[in-house]
């Protein structure tokens, strides 16, 4: 079944604890793998850290985070971490069964972030895939690690306003994202241990509101929009059973210290 044949909900947008906010996800997968809709979502995160999968704990500064009220959370995507504001960062997902999904992984990210491209158009941001690799500024970090054309997406002078990742199971695909609304780079960067430089995080990423004069809530529509068109979703909500699963799936993993900190 094609893309176009698939049932689509859109949801959000919707603000869940980190934890919580993963395995919803992964849940999603499960959802749209057993025969359910497939997802749309716009989300935000309430001031977390969220680690790549393969990250070393090392890498962030626990005595900060817990003293500036920012939780840690692990990805099931690669990458490095990102500090994802409650004000400044917008998320959304895409989840699919995996036979509807393009096999190439670059002919699926082209696909999965036009409509995120179409949101930055609607609201007036001229943005677009960088066009070459750029070299890593500081490793542990996401948003200052090289920039790769496939995913990394830059506003007109060049700096990163959008990250994307994917994860594939043997039944369904997740891609999600991260959208620079606002920047606040001394909190980002007070995130980790070798704290990166705050001009050098200014240089090499930019946020929506220095590009054009839009109120969050409208761009958190404008993504919405371009999701539910680009899925032709209709507007939904996640399920009781799926909460429930969701919370103990968070609790059971998300949520543990093996999980976020590696430890056995």
């Amino acid at each position: 079944m094609t893309l176009a044949e698939r049932n689509w909900r859109v949801i959000g947008e919707a603000t869940d604890d980190g934890p919580l906010t993963m395995a919803l996800e992964e849940i999603a997968a499960e959802t749209a793998a057993d025969g359910g809709p497939a997802t749309v979502r716009v989300y935000t995160w309430p001031d977390v850290l969220s680690l790549g999968y393969n990250q070393d704990p090392d890498t962030v500064d626990w005595a900060f985070c817990e003293r500036e009220g920012i939780s840690v959370t692990r990805r099931p995507t690669g990458g490095g971490a990102i500090y994802h504001d409650h004000y400044a960062d917008l998320s959304y997902s895409i989840v699919v069964p995996a036979e509807s999904a393009p096999g190439d992984l670059m002919d699926c990210y082209a696909l999965f972030c036009e409509p995120i491209l179409d949101a930055f158009a609607e609201i007036g941001v001229d943005a677009r895939f960088v066009g070459a690799e750029r070299a890593a500024v500081h490793q542990p970090a996401c948003y200052l690690r090289a920039l790769h054309p496939a995913h990394d997406i830059v506003g007109p002078d060049g700096r990163k306003i959008g990250g994307n990742a994917q994860y594939r199971r043997k039944d369904a695909v997740v891609q999600h994202g991260s959208l620079s609304v606002s920047l606040r780079p001394e909190r980002h960067c007070g995130c980790f241990t070798g704290k990166p430089d705050v001009d050098a995080f200014r240089e090499r990423v930019g946020a929506i509101d220095e590009y054009v004069d839009v109120e969050r809530a409208e761009i958190v529509e404008t993504l919405r929009a371009t999701l539910a068109e680009w899925a032709d979703a209709e507007e939904d909500a996640w399920s009781d059973d799926e909460r429930v699963r969701a919370r103990e799936r968070a609790e059971s993993k998300y949520a543990t210290d093996a999980w976020i900190r590696q430890t056995e």
